[in-house]
């Protein structure tokens, strides 16, 4: 998490008082929402050509941290980017981590998320 109050931070992007600026960014605010289970704004920053039908989020699946490992390019500028991340988290009393590299195109002026890279 950047340690930001959730309304400063991912809180605008969730309520859509802002876009986030950077693939970074769009990245941290959707790894908040899985955690206050908002599929609508997944669903909303999913690119069209990828995004599914729907999301069923495990409200049992508890997410605990986010570990950014990298990112490429990605910025204001940049029409493309990808960020290597780490998700941990605990589910029926296990613990795991979720490792991927997320791809995202920026179109307009918004950030989507489009897949995961492949390994």
């Amino acid at each position: 998490m950047s340690g930001e109050p959730y309304g400063e931070c991912c809180g605008r992007f969730h309520a859509g008082l802002a876009e986030a600026p950077t693939a970074e960014q769009l990245m941290r605010s959707r790894y908040s929402a899985f955690v206050v289970l908002d599929a609508g704004y997944l669903l909303r920053t999913w690119h069209p050509e990828t995004r599914p039908a729907e999301l069923d989020l495990d409200r049992d699946l508890q997410w605990r941290r986010l570990d950014i490992l990298s990112t490429s390019r990605g910025g204001p500028l940049d029409t493309e980017g990808t960020v290597e991340f780490k998700a941990h988290f605990r589910h029926g009393g296990e613990r795991g981590v979720h490792h991927e590299t997320s791809r995202f195109v920026r179109v307009e002026r918004c950030w989507y998320y489009v897949d995961a890279a492949a390994a």
